[in-house]
């Protein structure tokens, strides 16, 4: 099978993570290509079609089997999503690591779950990546979800946007509603300061946000497609008394869902893909 790696169009910090990936090819005997439209299996990083990943988009509408490379969200530089034909939560490729410290060895946190939150804390997605996908427009969503909220609580809304994606919409202030704006953290590569503290449940339909929420001991209210979802909530009427289920399972699942480097070069993940590829 012949595998097209597409480091054209990666971000800068892909390098690794495509040599990783094509040292697992090539050790499985099969053949890699670079930036080749003749593979039988295109390999991309991320589905955010904005910037140098832009052209991504159309290699990912081809149709063929597309095997997503994205920065992990469990340990930023240090684990890595893999996933097939996407990277939501049934698009994930999970590690076949069985180790029951995991998660400690990850560095996860798991706060009990909060009783004294305050505010309820809606963190924005970027538009431009395929998550979003089938989703109304940011303004519009945030509009939509204020509205949906205020019918059954008046606890303060802060409106947080994601880093890369400034909203254009005038929030509705007379509805004792905050802008929060994101700030990077000095010496990181992207990251970005994100504060769960006083949060009485955080809205994310399907990004990060919503499983750090969960780790943190926030009520998370999120989508079936967020990695999130079998822990969290998924309806707003119940923002004032939010589902708090037990993690554990969920937590050992969230763990194995992301790879560090060596995992990747070992074929951990290719080989669940090759299975579903049925090669």
């Amino acid at each position: 099978m012949k595998f097209s790696l597409w480091t054209q169009y990666g971000a800068r910090n892909s390098a690794p993570v495509f040599d990783a990936f094509r040292r697992s090819i090539i050790d499985s005997g099969h053949t890699v290509l670079e930036n080749s439209l003749s593979g039988d299996v295109d390999v991309i990083w991320s589905v955010l079609w904005n910037g140098r990943m832009a052209p991504n988009q159309r290699i990912f509408n081809t149709g063929k089997p597309t095997i997503v490379l994205e920065v992990g969200a469990i340990k930023r530089g240090i684990t890595w999503k893999v996933g097939y034909n996407g990277i939501a939560r049934h698009n994930i490729i999970s590690s076949s690591c069985t180790s029951e410290t995991r998660a400690k060895d990850l560095g996860l946190p798991f706060k009990p779950w909060r009783s004294d939150g305050e505010h309820i804390l809606i963190c924005c997605q970027n538009p431009k990546s395929h998550l979003w996908a089938n989703l109304p427009t940011p303004s519009d969503w945030i509009t939509q979800t204020v509205n949906t909220i205020r019918m059954h609580s008046n606890r303060h809304i802060i409106v947080r946007p994601h880093p890369r994606a400034p909203l254009r919409c005038q929030l509705p202030t007379s509805k004792n509603i905050s802008y929060q704006i994101p700030s990077k953290i000095p010496a990181s590569y992207d990251d970005y300061n994100l504060s769960f503290t006083k949060a009485h449940a955080v809205i994310n339909p399907n990004s990060n946000p919503g499983p750090q929420a969960v780790l943190n001991g926030v009520p998370a209210f999120v989508n079936d497609s967020s990695l999130a979802y079998n822990v969290s909530n998924t309806d707003l009427s119940m923002i004032e008394n939010p589902r708090k289920p037990v993690r554990t399972q969920w937590l050992d699942t969230y763990a194995r869902s992301e790879h560090t480097l060596d995992e990747i070069k070992q074929g951990i993940p290719l080989s669940k893909l090759l299975i579903i590829l049925d090669f």
